[in-house]
């Protein structure tokens, strides 16, 4: 959601991002994308391609997983919904949206990455007809330096059917909720597409084992762990749909003054159950100082150097009236936002007291929203 001019105390105020980024889009790797660089690298070993074009093959496939899910933001931004991050897995991308769209703009965000995959084969295609190249479809199979165009295409044609299996977290069963949500309610849509997913990969991993192709089951290991993942997501939104952040903020918080020693503020961690810490100069919020921040200042800069020099300066912030559940994808970036009505501190939000709230609420035994 991209709103222009907004009151203060309804504004969400998110973190610069850092590293890699992509028409302003965040691009992460996921720690398991590695395994995927390993089989491909050792696929591709096995064949005639040399290892130039295996590195070319490797990056080509990358490219198009990120242009996939870049298809995704573009469709995305048109329906005013911000992309906080692109994170990248070994089965594909996921781009994290800053609101769910609705089942109408569902639909056409979902399509939109197989969309690019399907051009991306088409305009490979053209240009090897244009240069009239001749193409052995049974040696495609055998990796080697002279069909790694048409391999990349095929590829790009397989990830784009992959992609529209009706099953999460694939975009199939994102179109299929999208679909569903036109006559039944969204949790019970996203239900009903996220056991289509979970029976998917039972069946894919089970094939795997009996076929002895243990990618599958790697793959299947991801398909399941994201529908269920998307399951535990729309439960979670369904438990704090018109809730305001201020009814599920911590009131009850402790704060470090600007002038504060990293020995003091260590002290301060020991003292409570507090992880995050609000750094103050009178009634001021300067600064956010976090658990690792603290411990890495205190290895790096010593017990006796003060809060002020290690400080996150740009922290993270919303106003109490904001819906909780468009303020929760903020703690997927860091652990603690501040809730603030202009510059005036009402309280915390953390990962920690969200779960404590959603569960509470789970048995009907929340608080009533706070005056």
């Amino acid at each position: 959601m991209n709103p222009s001019e907004s009151r203060s105390e309804d504004r969400v105020e998110k973190q610069p991002p850092r590293g890699l980024r992509i028409l302003g889009v965040p691009i992460r790797l996921h720690f398991t994308f590695v395994l995927l660089l390993i089989f491909i690298v050792t696929f591709g070993a096995r064949g005639g391609e040399s290892a130039l074009f295996n590195v070319i093959y490797i990056l080509a496939l990358f490219t198009s997983v990120l242009l996939h899910e870049l298809g995704h933001v573009a469709v995305s931004k048109r329906y005013g919904i911000r992309t906080l991050e692109i994170v990248m897995y070994p089965i594909g991308g996921v781009a994290r949206l800053e609101r769910s769209p609705k089942p109408a703009e569902e639909l056409w965000i979902a399509l939109a990455g197989p969309a690019v995959n399907v051009l991306i084969a088409a305009a490979l295609w053209s240009y090897l007809g244009f240069m009239r190249a001749e193409i052995n479809w049974n040696a495609l199979t055998a990796p080697s330096d002279a069909n790694l165009l048409a391999r990349i295409a095929i590829g790009n044609l397989i990830l784009g059917a992959f992609n529209m299996v009706p099953a999460f977290p694939m975009d199939g069963g994102r179109v299929l909720r999208a679909l569903l949500a036109r006559w039944q309610p969204e949790d019970k849509a996203t239900r009903m597409a996220a056991a289509a997913g979970r029976v998917f990969a039972i069946l894919i991993g089970l094939y795997g084992l009996l076929s002895m192709q243990f990618m599958l089951v790697f793959i299947a290991f991801f398909v399941y762990l994201g529908a269920t993942q998307e399951t535990a997501a729309v439960v979670g939104r369904s438990l704090t749909e018109g809730i305001p952040v201020r009814s599920a903020m911590i009131t009850d918080y402790r704060t470090l003054e600007h002038g504060t020693t990293v020995r003091e503020a260590a002290s301060m961690l020991l003292a409570t159950s507090q992880q995050d810490f609000p750094v103050v100069l009178g009634a001021q919020v300067m600064g956010l100082l976090g658990r690792n921040a603290l411990l890495r200042g205190m290895a790096v800069d010593g017990p006796d150097a003060y809060v002020a020099g290690i400080m996150d300066r740009a922290f993270p912030r919303v106003g109490p009236e904001v819906a909780l559940v468009e303020a929760i994808p903020l703690l997927a970036q860091t652990s603690c936002v501040l809730v603030m009505d202009e510059d005036n501190l009402l309280g915390l939000l953390t990962r920690e007291n969200v779960s404590e709230f959603m569960m509470l609420r789970k048995f009907g035994m929340s608080a009533d929203a706070r005056a």
